[in-house]
């Protein structure tokens, strides 16, 4: 399901709980896109409701510091159906999420014209395409690595996509 379009004005980045890698998701996003030129709305939530209204993991926190991201700010919150309407693009770090966030949308009544398109986060990746960001929550120090190392390389992959529109 590779999916060329042209920049997006506005793409929200989807994990389970919105505390590890889709608040570094959004920073790195944010960040790259600034270099980039591009003027995108960049936001992210989680499809579960575990760790609504919490900072980012303190490990995320500080792995994305020691590359130059700070998430220490940003506050998790669940997905809800505005913002399938309020989003061009909605980009899961996993499969599951993938799924989880079709079946809300499924449920939307609105025409699909008028909702945000999905896609995996790692789908115009040419490293990791099609492979899930691996979950690093129950995981040690190099998990919150890979995460950051694999979410650097597919925001690039969907900023060069779009600049090549």
């Amino acid at each position: 399901m590779l999916m060329k379009a042209c920049t997006p004005s506005s793409v929200l980045l989807v994990c389970l709980g919105n505390i590890c890698r889709s608040p570094t998701a959004e920073e790195v996003f944010r960040q790259q896109a600034a270099i980039a030129g591009l003027s995108i709305k960049i936001d992210s939530a989680g499809t579960s409701d575990s760790h609504v209204g919490d900072k980012p993991d303190p490990r995320s926190q500080r792995h994305a510091k020691s590359h130059g991201y700070k998430i220490n700010k940003l506050v998790a919150r669940q997905v809800t159906a505005n913002d399938f309407r309020d989003f061009d693009l909605i980009l899961a770090m996993d499969s599951q999420n993938l799924a989880d966030l079709q079946a809300i949308k499924d449920g939307i009544t609105d025409t699909e014209d008028d909702l945000a398109k999905l896609a995996l986060f790692s789908e115009e990746d040419p490293t990791y395409g099609g492979n899930d960001v691996p979950d690093p929550y129950k995981g040690g120090s190099d998990d919150f690595e890979e995460v950051i190392e694999r979410i650097e390389s597919s925001a690039q992959a969907w900023i060069e996509s779009w600049k090549a529109c």
